[in-house]
């Protein structure tokens, strides 16, 4: 159940919700293809914030990160290494904030699932 239209946007059990859209082939592919999911819940005017669930598929790819990014992991298995070498594991139950300008790859070992926002 959601309503995405509320004046307060939610989606109930958003850990499994089902309805969500195909968003394509992550860009910048290292190894693999992995394929990205999700369902907006909300976005702001000038894109800022923004909000939803989002789903991706195993393999390896180039990412930076244009705003600080929120993230928290409901599913799956992934491995993001920053260009300067940290290493950050994520399961389900792991919380991320991603600064804006983070940059490096995401090696994703088992479909991941998170609940985002950026602002």
């Amino acid at each position: 159940m959601s309503n995405l239209k509320s004046s307060a946007p939610h989606i109930h059990g958003a850990t499994a919700f089902a309805d969500v859209l195909d968003w394509g082939q992550q860009p910048d592919m290292v190894e693999g293809v992995s394929r990205s999911s999700g369902r907006l819940l909300f976005k702001g005017s000038g894109n800022s914030p923004e909000a939803g669930v989002w789903e991706c598929t195993p393999g390896r790819w180039r990412l930076s990160i244009p705003r600080d990014e929120f993230c928290h992991f409901v599913k799956g298995r992934a491995v993001y290494r920053s260009d300067e070498g940290e290493t950050i594991e994520v399961r389900a139950g792991t919380c991320v904030l991603f600064p804006a300008g983070w940059s490096g790859e995401a090696d994703v070992t088992e479909t991941i699932r998170n609940i985002y926002m950026l602002v």
